[in-house]
């Protein structure tokens, strides 16, 4: 089983197309890399966090006026999404994005 996890991982290691999409992934080391991820990352769960309360409000609300069944639906999916509160899962991700933007390349 270690000698199939071994091959694995040296395939995973001196493979070009995953280092050429892993290297794509990767937010660049700039001003739009940062804010990207930023913007992406932290600023919604921010605004959760400042404004939980007044939007799962606002959701309550239209889930309880709207005319169509499926926006009615939308607005309770979206009324608990906001209830939950911050994501702890996002701003890990988005932490762990800028730790990779400043790791120095291994190449």
């Amino acid at each position: 089983m270690r000698e199939k996890i071994k091959d694995i991982q040296a395939h995973i290691e001196n493979d070009p197309k995953l280092k050429e999409a892993v290297a794509r992934i990767k937010p660049k080391k700039n001003f739009w890399g940062i804010a990207g991820v930023i913007l992406f990352f932290f600023v919604p769960e921010l605004v959760t966090y400042i404004w939980q309360d007044e939007l799962v409000s606002w959701c309550h609300l239209h889930s309880l006026t709207e005319p169509l069944e499926m926006q009615r639906w939308l607005y309770t999916k979206l009324e608990e999404m906001f209830r939950n509160g911050v994501s702890w899962l996002n701003i890990s991700i988005g932490v762990l994005l800028l730790i990779w933007v400043w790791r120095p390349n291994r190449s």
